[in-house]
């Protein structure tokens, strides 16, 4: 076998010369701080971890001001999230791939674990991160260690841990927009044996858009947050620890403002509701974040639970670790669906095309309910000696609950529906390394699974009528599967390491429980489970003393029946979702990350992320629509033909098309200097992250005018601190450049709300709409953190 080549590409030696002749040689002063991580289940130098993986510690949560999970994706460019009405069908991306659904009959893509428990639904992740420690993206299937949710990657989230003597911080935060969050937290030794961690915070945003009716904001949030973490060791040989947490969460988003009309609209073909009414006082256009809403868009949400853990340690170095976990979350949502304020109902048409009679507008209401349950045992081998492992056994179990109501019942709109999912597993797994050579490693893990999945799902009258059952379905499933990863690490010296590595992922099978559901999808099979084979080349290298730091890593992901939603006309022209099991996706590209301290009171750190996330077997792909040649309606866009194999809907074969919200580059860049004053008691510093984001399609459809082009945001810190970390002082300047882009576009050709229809005169209408982010303009905040 040849050995390894020496790595000598020529710009990487340029780049090195220049930085070895910058440097000063202060070596023990510029060192860059070790990163631990326990994406393996235990804790380990990143630096020896043979995989990709970003870690965003509690000085870079901190230096860039990360306040929910919305904020991690400008630091981490695998990350991408998209977004729903409320938080319920948001989605956590993974190097472009993330399953959009709007049922609970699905599971997500990318598990979200906190403190070695998973969250039983992917929603609740959408909350304030105040006393996070550390946050570890990890990248690709990671079914080995973390099960069938986490098939494209995981969020490893550590809490702050419980310091020494008893100490407490405290801090505010305000903005010039009118967001304000505060909190404290108290921690440390209550006596030799027993030590105690309490923090709460309090969030408020109003929002991006203003609401023409109410007068307030839209698609902002407010929160409470309180966590707890008490550690009691009764033995030398036994830690136990328990983390109860409660969170209260209101996010009104998301909703959209229009930016293009064209002339002529009337609402649901009603001539008494010309767009200049039902929009009154909006001015239609570019940037345009006006809306007029007297129904609430969003969800409230709580969650309760704790997490119980035991570690007894061994005197041979072995850990026996058990850990159990219990959580309730509710979310009650709602959202306006005509987006007026006026009284439109009286001219509107029931489905036997007799006026309503009724009076008010369109909206609708419901809730989630998720009750969570898990136990792990699990075994943990010493760091010394050739062979090191974890091994244990794993029990889930969710229940979930969906209700969800339309009102009221007029000609395409109006339904109510309720759903019942569960999914309860049971897992023996394990995960290795075993140093066979003095410099080289075999990798391997396996995990079995055994699944029991199902539902009951009701379909109601809808109110105003009275309440009855119409519908009632129930269908169970058990499932098996088998994940694993093998590979290979091999240490060139003491600062270099390569890797090669294969893994595989599963997600096991899911149901359509929305309100499309029909007695035929009853009679249907549950859509088949997702499965995944990766592949990873990896370097990773320190320089210079451990001042410089960085990690390089190729892959290639290809996907079978991935489970995504997509919308659709059935032949008789009523609008349904369905879920999909698509053939095929491959994702593949490569990510490069590094730190460099250039001196001690500098440091530069950065991310770059090349990825190609593309559909390989899509046949009964949704169409876009595009203008008819007569300009009198819209027609199915280019490739969309009836197919007869799909119900005779329009169709179009998406092989070789992006995922939707699937950028292909993505750079972060970012760094802090603290400017030294000698004598002082205080140190002035700056920091800055600048982020880059080619452009985007935000349809699953291909729709040209979903794009968001590309762009750059630029954010700048300065700031004062105590030189005894007393005090610290910080300006924030965010989107420092007024950049302004979109989180989500929405397109509507010939949109059937607005355009006039017989028996009036004929008028097609075109709309666009965009949906703000938090940073879509330039704003201003002022933070202050103390420790007493």
């Amino acid at each position: 076998m040849r050995p390894y080549p020496t790595l000598r590409p020529l710009p990487a030696a340029l780049a090195l010369a220049f930085l070895t002749l910058a440097l000063p040689s202060h070596a023990d002063e510029t060192r860059l701080e070790t990163v631990v991580v326990t994406a393996n289940k235990r804790a380990q130098n990143l630096q020896d971890v043979p995989a990709s993986i970003t870690v965003l510690d509690d000085a870079a949560l901190q230096r860039n001001n990360v306040r929910d999970l919305e904020d991690v994706p400008s630091l981490s460019p695998a990350l991408t999230l998209s977004y729903g009405t409320q938080p319920g069908n948001f989605s956590i991306n993974m190097r472009g791939i993330g399953t959009f659904s709007l049922g609970i009959g699905v599971e997500a893509d990318v598990a979200v674990i906190v403190d070695d428990v998973p969250l039983g639904m992917q929603a609740n992740a959408f909350r304030d991160l105040a006393d996070v420690y550390r946050i570890e993206v990890l990248k690709g299937p990671q079914s080995t260690l973390y099960g069938k949710s986490s098939i494209a990657g995981a969020l490893n989230i550590t809490t702050k841990p419980i310091g020494g003597p008893i100490k407490a911080t405290a801090y505010a935060y305000a903005t010039n927009d009118d967001e304000w969050r505060g909190g404290f937290s108290i921690s440390g030794a209550v006596s030799d044996t027993l030590r105690m961690r309490l923090a709460a915070s309090k969030t408020s945003y109003g929002g991006t858009l203003n609401d023409l009716t109410t007068g307030g904001k839209l698609n902002g949030s407010k929160g409470d947050n309180i966590s707890g973490k008490l550690e009691w060791r009764p033995l030398d040989q036994l830690t136990l620890t328990m983390t109860p947490h409660y969170n209260r969460t209101e996010k009104f988003c998301c909703s959209t403002a229009y930016t293009a009309m064209s002339p002529g609209a009337i609402y649901r073909n009603a001539p008494q509701l010309p767009a200049s009414l039902v929009l009154a006082g909006i001015n239609i256009g570019p940037g345009n974040r006006s809306v007029r809403n007297d129904y609430p868009t969003g969800g409230k949400f709580h969650d309760a639970g704790t997490g119980i853990k035991a570690d007894w340690g061994f005197e041979n170095g072995h850990t026996l670790s058990m850990i159990s976990s219990y959580d309730k979350y509710h979310m009650d949502d709602y959202q306006d669906n005509d987006n007026t304020d006026v009284d439109i109902l009286p001219f509107l048409l029931l489905p036997n095309g007799q006026p309503t009679g009724m009076h008010g507008g369109l909206y609708q209401y419901g809730f989630f309910d998720v009750a969570s349950v898990t136990h792990e045992l699990r075994l943990t081998s010493p760091d010394k000696g050739p062979l090191r492992y974890v091994a244990g056994l794993w029990y889930g179990k969710n229940a979930l609950t969906r209700e969800l109501t339309k009102v009221p019942l007029i000609q395409s709109y109006g339904t109510s529906y309720g759903a019942d999912a569960y999914n309860t597993n049971k897992a023996i797994f394990g995960q290795g390394s075993w140093d066979f050579r003095p410099d080289t490693s075999l990798i391997f893990g396996a995990r079995f699974n055994l699944e029991d999945t199902g539902y009951v799902f009701r379909r109601y009258t809808v109110p105003p009528q009275a309440f009855a059952l119409t519908e009632f379905y129930t269908k169970d499933d058990s499932n098996s599967s088998r994940t694993g990863k093998l590979g290979l690490e091999h240490r060139i010296n003491a600062d270099t390491m390569v890797y090669g590595m294969a893994s595989t992922g599963h997600k096991g099978v899911a149901y359509d429980l929305t309100s499309g559901f029909t007695a035929a999808t009853a009679k249907l099979p549950a859509v088949a489970p997702e499965s995944a084979r990766s592949y990873e080349l990896g370097l990773k290298q320190s320089l210079l003393g451990n001042r410089i730091m960085y990690s390089l890593a190729l892959f290639r992901t290809n996907f079978k029946h991935f489970q995504q939603s997509s919308s659709f006309f059935d032949a008789d022209g009523t609008f349904r979702t369905g879920l999909n099991s698509i053939g095929g996706l491959r994702t593949q590209g490569v990510e490069l990350e590094g730190s460099v301290r250039v001196n001690r009171d500098l440091q530069l750190n950065g991310s770059f992320a090349y990825t190609e996330a593309t559909i390989r077997s899509f046949e009964n792909g949704p169409c876009y629509n595009v203008l008819n040649p007569q300009g009198t309606g819209s027609m199915p866009g280019p490739g969309c033909v009836k197919d007869p194999r799909f119900n005779n809907t329009n169709v179009q074969n998406l092989a070789g098309k992006t995922l939707p919200n699937a950028p292909k580059v993505r750079l972060s860049l970012g760094g802090q200097y603290d400017l030294p004053l000698e004598g002082r008691s205080f140190k002035p510093f700056a920091s800055f992250n600048t982020r880059f984001q080619s452009r985007t399609q935000y349809s699953l459809s291909q729709d040209p005018m979903t794009v968001q082009g590309a762009y750059s945001i630029t954010n700048l810190t300065l700031g004062v601190k105590d030189v005894r970390d007393r005090y610290k002082i910080s300006l924030l300047m965010n989107n420092l450049f007024d950049k302004r882009y979109a989180a989500g576009l929405n397109n509507g050709i010939a949109n059937s709300n607005w355009s006039s229809r017989a028996p009036n005169p004929v008028v097609v209408v075109n709309t666009t709409e965009w949906l703000p982010p938090r940073d879509f303009h330039r704003y201003f905040g002022v933070r202050v953190d103390g420790t007493f």
